[in-house]
């Protein structure tokens, strides 16, 4: 019926594939479109008992998920790799408990098969595996939203062709994820949150965008500030991670909010958002589906 010409490299995740933004229903939260979601949560699953008092506390202050690593992808191996699959039973019943809905990473295909046994909303795929193209290829098989975090050096080109891989395979659900780049000053502050980089895509997909301002920079006092700002320059969502007892964290402590700073940021987005005709973690009124 119709021949479009997309002279681009990512057909399928250019803006002119589709003319309008798109917006995702995911478990009866809309991410994209007029709406910022708030995505909030420890860096890894620790406990049953971490797990739920920080998940209570998001919940109060509004998010609309709950992020939690279950699979942690370390430097080192003999840092803290996650609960495996005790972490995704941990996570489901924090969704029972509190109505959040859950991001976690997966990692491979066996954590991948894990994360649909447990019906996790939505799949991270973290900034070692952009370029995992066969990994990619079997994100495009599955009917899950997939939120797509681009990699340390990533150009803009390259982190959308690596959703085009999802895209093309039958997954039109992706949601890209701004986490910071590495440049030349790593001194004080982790990566640099290239912010640039949301009007850039708005031109060019239209894909969402979610920013994580907490791996972007590394520091807990840069987290609200760069928060902020990803809502200033037209980002669809923050994913903000939070932690109770930091010093205790068993990964990326310093970089977490405590619950009494992410309530406070969530009043800042509330004041924020109506200046930029955003509305700040709406949920539709439904149950979630058995």
């Amino acid at each position: 019926d119709q021949v479009m010409r997309i002279s681009k490299p990512f057909k399928l995740a250019s803006l002119e594939a589709k003319g309008a933004p798109s917006s995702f229903d995911i478990a009866g939260v809309d991410v994209g479109g007029s709406t910022f979601q708030a995505m909030a949560g420890p860096c890894s699953i620790e406990s049953e008992d971490q797990t739920m008092r920080i998940a209570r506390e998001v919940k109060k202050s509004g998010a609309t998920f709950l992020r939690g690593g279950a699979f942690k992808p370390r430097s080192s191996p003999y840092s803290f790799q996650g609960l495996g699959e005790e972490g995704l039973k941990i996570m489901d019943q924090a969704r029972k408990e509190f109505g959040l809905k859950l991001v976690s990473e997966a990692m491979d295909i066996q954590s991948l098969e894990l994360m649909l046994k447990y019906d996790i909303d939505l799949i991270q795929i973290g900034a070692r595996n952009i370029q995992n193209y066969s990994f990619l290829k079997e994100l495009g098989k599955i009917d899950k939203p997939i939120l797509l975090k681009r990699g340390f050096a990533s150009t803009i080109d390259e982190w959308l062709m690596s959703a085009e891989y999802i895209l093309n395979g039958g997954n039109d659900q992706v949601i890209l994820c701004e986490r910071g780049i590495r440049t030349f000053d790593s001194k004080y502050s982790r990566n640099t949150l290239d912010l640039n980089v949301v009007p850039i895509l708005k031109s060019l997909t239209h894909l969402p965008i979610i920013i994580d301002p907490s791996h972007g920079t590394g520091y807990k006092h840069l987290v609200a500030p760069m928060a902020l700002a990803s809502m200033a320059s037209g980002a669809d969502g923050v994913i903000v991670e939070v932690h109770d007892r930091p010093e205790e964290a068993l990964s990326d402590g310093p970089q977490a909010l405590l619950p009494t700073d992410f309530e406070t940021l969530m009043k800042q987005f509330r004041h924020l958002a109506p200046a930029l005709e955003r509305e700040l973690c709406p949920q539709k009124d439904r149950q979630r589906a058995a």
